[in-house]
């Protein structure tokens, strides 16, 4: 057993003298004061996180109507803020809770739209700390019994403030229980009580809770607006960046401004004081391809060059650049010309980077829709496709590949108008003239036609059809669709009708068709059951007429032309202008007869806009 004194007590360094020696030495040195400790950084999205009204940007409409209703006293007891994240949901139910709050620098102020920020309430209140406002994640307290613990505490004044303020973020998560829970106090709230919820889903708040609020739709903020806010604030905190580094910050932030200062954040860290932050340091920082590069490899793929595209490829993915970003860069840049291809009046606009203002409008106006239609196309899908794709690089290399692949292909409507103007394919007569006359078929989306006609009661109807076709007008649609589907024409001799029902047609088919006729014609009408075949029904009738024209438009070498032109591309319908709503000739005629020749289907010519690709084609899938 060791002893008091233990062996390894010995092993301790001797202690340091408190005072002089006792043969006269000199004091110890005393030691060195501790460092002050360095304060903690705050974040740029919390130092200039607004606290008035004021300093909210891009929601001009709720501050209007905020500061109007402090003005009448007409303040809601409950709101809802909805928008995405970072536009200020938080921050407004936080000014809101001090505009309610706050007493003045005298102490004898009343509720206020501009408050003063000096009082105790609001310092309590943007601190974090008043006792009287009261915040709740529903996030992470979803149940009743935590809606239960805000009601119970409803029932007691504020201890220090004018009113108690409940703010229930990202609410749409409480649970159902949980929102039939609050639903009472909601509506009737006790006159010292304001709600203030806060949701970025606002579909998911059930409507019985909406009604018992004032709610506010904060929108994302412009582009333009955060680069400009973002400038400012590299001003205060003594940052040099350049404009285009700005705007990259300000697109990546979507809207956000909270995403939008994170950014900044982190650009301003990266470099040394006193140094620029630039549009390529931004780019690099963001993962982004550089702008330039983008315009670059645009126009080589609308050119057709797949080595210079995937040279440009390259060498962004060597700078660490993704390229799935890139195609939905080059995405947004189709979006971009288009609109400035359909407004030209965007050519002009101040919110356009000088990129745009440039190169952009030369490419808007090279590129017709139709082409650039085609690109948004195929970018969409082929961003899809690199999202799934094991090796992102493969998978976007082989899009932008096909894309130049396609470059070289002329739209739909440019290879009608060669290959009818050229005479290289021709029809089996002469093309149909355009506009309503004509009577000649072609490839479109959607079909049918208008309604048959229908004879005056002097005159009966002519066929089977006119009878369907007048029990439509006579507004029955369930017999009128039992006539199409159910029935079977047995013999039609007016003012005789001889029909073999299905065994879905109701019994009572013979006496209610009877009687519209009747009452239509005024005429009386037997409808007589028979057990013969009769004919087949009229949909049979109508999908069997319109197989027979799609196989006749598929051997029009017209179309074969532009179906070779075009892999993948398929016909989705036929519409021919002389057949009535059932896909028939308006004429009667037998099925078992031999269908139209070739060349009874014409093609109508293309227009002098290109032939209404837009319009004719829209059903074509030609992606490859």
């Amino acid at each position: 057993m060791s002893g008091l004194f233990s062996d390894e007590d010995d092993k301790l360094p001797p202690p340091e003298p408190a005072g002089p020696g006792l043969f006269g030495e000199s004091e110890p040195a005393a030691a060195p004061a501790p460092a002050l400790a360095t304060p903690a950084y705050r974040v740029l999205a919390r130092k200039y996180r607004p606290t008035v009204f004021d300093d909210l940007i891009g929601q001009e409409a709720m501050v209007r109507t905020l500061r109007n209703a402090f003005a009448l006293g007409r303040v809601a007891h409950a709101f809802m803020l909805t928008g995405v994240r970072g536009v200020g949901k938080t921050t407004t139910a936080r000014i809101i809770a001090r505009a309610l709050n706050c007493i003045g620098p005298d102490g004898n102020g009343g509720p206020t739209a501009d408050p003063c920020g000096v009082c105790a309430n609001c310092t309590g209140i943007l601190a974090d700390r008043h006792p009287d406002v009261v915040e709740m994640d529903a996030a992470s307290r979803t149940g009743v019994e935590d809606v239960r613990e805000i009601i119970e505490a409803t029932r007691f004044r504020p201890m220090q403030a004018r009113a108690k303020v409940f703010v229930i973020d990202e609410v749409h998560m409480l649970s159902r229980n949980a929102f039939n829970a609050l639903l009472k106090t909601l509506e009737e709230p006790p006159p010292h009580v304001k709600f203030v919820f806060a949701t970025t889903e606002i579909r998911k708040v059930p409507v019985t809770v909406l009604s018992r609020c004032q709610r506010f739709d904060l929108r994302r903020i412009a582009t333009a607006e955060l680069a400009g806010h973002f400038g400012r604030i590299c001003e205060k905190e003594g940052a040099r960046i350049e404009p285009e580094a700005l705007t990259l910050i300000a697109r990546a932030a979507d809207g956000s401004a909270r995403d939008g200062l994170s950014l900044l954040d982190q650009a301003i860290a990266q470099t040394e004081a006193g140094v620029t932050i630039t549009g390529g340091q931004v780019s690099d920082m963001l993962g982004l391809a550089d702008r330039e590069a983008v315009f670059d490899l645009f126009e080589a793929v609308m050119a057709g060059k797949p080595a210079v595209a995937l040279e440009i490829t390259d060498k962004a993915h060597a700078r660490g650049a993704d390229l799935g970003v890139m195609l939905q860069d080059l995405l947004e840049l189709v979006h971009t010309l288009t609109r400035l291809r359909a407004v030209p009046a965007l050519r002009t606009s101040n919110d356009l980077p000088e990129a745009e203002r440039t190169r952009g409008v030369a490419l808007a106006e090279a590129l017709t829709i139709p082409v650039l239609g085609r690109a948004w196309q195929m970018l969409l899908k082929g961003v899809a496709e690199v999202e799934t794709s094991p090796d992102r690089k493969a998978a976007a290399e082989m899009v932008l590949i096909r894309l130049c692949h396609v470059a070289d292909l002329p739209p739909p409507g440019d290879l009608v108008r060669r290959l009818t103007e050229g005479g290289a394919v021709s029809g089996g007569g002469s093309p149909a003239p355009s506009g309503n006359g004509g009577g000649g078929a072609r490839a479109m989306a959607g079909g049918g036609g208008a309604m048959l006609a229908v004879p005056a009661a002097a005159r009966l109807p002519a066929s089977f059809r006119e009878v369907a076709a007048l029990v439509a007008e006579q507004r029955e649609p369930s017999l009128h669709a039992h006539l199409v589907h159910s029935v079977h024409l047995v013999r039609y001799a007016p003012p005789v009708i001889e029909l073999r029902p299905q065994a879905e047609a109701p019994r009572d088919l013979a006496a209610r068709l009877s009687a519209v006729l009747g009452e239509a014609t005024g005429v009386r009408w037997t409808i007589a059951l028979s057990a013969q075949a009769g004919e087949l029904t009229l949909a049979e009738q109508g999908t069997a007429a319109d197989t027979a024209r799609r196989q006749t438009a598929a051997q029009h070498p017209l179309v074969q032309a532009i179906l070779a032109a075009f892999p993948g591309a398929k016909i989705e319908a036929v519409h021919d202008s002389r057949t009535d709503a059932y896909g028939l000739p308006a004429e009667p005629a037998s099925l078992l007869q031999d269908a139209p020749p070739a060349d009874d289907l014409e093609f109508a010519p293309p227009d002098e806009d290109g032939f209404n690709a837009s319009d004719d084609f829209d059903s074509w899938d030609t992606s490859p």
